[in-house]
């Protein structure tokens, strides 16, 4: 029973993540895809969703599963390496500015990402990498409303799909519409033995803080995520400034 119910779940996640791809048109065929793998719980979902539904879908992408070597921990580095093996991945490991050799004051997630981000740009040109598929969901693009309208002063978010250098990468999120609970259960089901973050501020971003807040506004409000993507499209400009 418990299979059934596991295989069930399977099937949910993969077609909210089919219904995000048609949604914003993510995916063509022949695309390559470059999967940019943190081995956090997210991405890994994304591989494993978009590995098993090439197998069905009508369209055909190949992938390539990339890891951004930050130079936190050589053990990682190598995890990584045989998690790929051992799934028969096609897989990239991509070197980027060692954090040993970088003064700490530098160091925070603005920079990780920006270099992070850099690195896989650089990787998704070199490999022939049509589309960049990223593991943000749908508890990050609501992050990042609330993070821009409180700090920022502004309305954004992230794009399910964003056509960057003139059309030459385009980054897609086909987890657009999964919550992060849904990528935690995966990943349990599946059991992903998964990367933590080595970074010594991880917990204690803004970010962090908004995810404790989006939580409290969700248990009073059940749906409160949704309605927030929603709004998002839902724009009545007339009752703007």
């Amino acid at each position: 029973m418990a299979k059934t119910k596991d295989s069930g779940f399977s099937y949910f996640l993969s077609k909210k993540v089919g219904k995000a791809i048609m949604d914003y048109k993510m995916l063509e065929d022949g695309d390559t895809v470059l999967v940019a793998v943190s081995g956090g719980k997210d991405s890994l979902t994304l591989l494993k969703i978009l590995d098993e539904r090439r197998k069905f879908v009508p369209i055909k992408y190949d992938l390539i599963a990339v890891y951004v070597d930050m130079g936190y921990n050589k053990k990682d580095v190598k995890f990584m390496r045989n998690f790929f093996k051992k799934n028969n991945y096609k897989y990239h490991i991509e070197k980027s500015l060692d954090v040993k050799n970088t003064p700490k004051e530098k160091i925070n997630c603005f920079w990780c990402s920006w270099n992070r981000r850099k690195e896989l740009f650089l990787a998704a040109n070199k490999l022939g990498c049509t589309k960049l598929a990223m593991g943000h969901h749908k508890d990050d693009i609501v992050e990042t409303f609330m993070l821009n309208l409180i700090f920022q002063g502004e309305i954004s978010t992230m794009s399910p799909k964003q056509e960057l250098f003139k059309g030459k990468i385009t980054i897609i999120r086909p987890l657009s519409y999964v919550e992060k609970k849904e990528t935690a259960l995966f990943a349990k089901i599946n059991k992903f033995k998964c990367l933590s973050c080595s970074c010594s501020m991880s917990g204690k971003t803004k970010r962090a803080k908004i995810a404790k807040i989006i939580k409290q506004c969700e248990e009073m409000t059940p749906g409160f995520k949704t309605n927030i993507c929603r709004s998002l499209s839902r724009i009545k400009e007339e009752y703007l400034l």
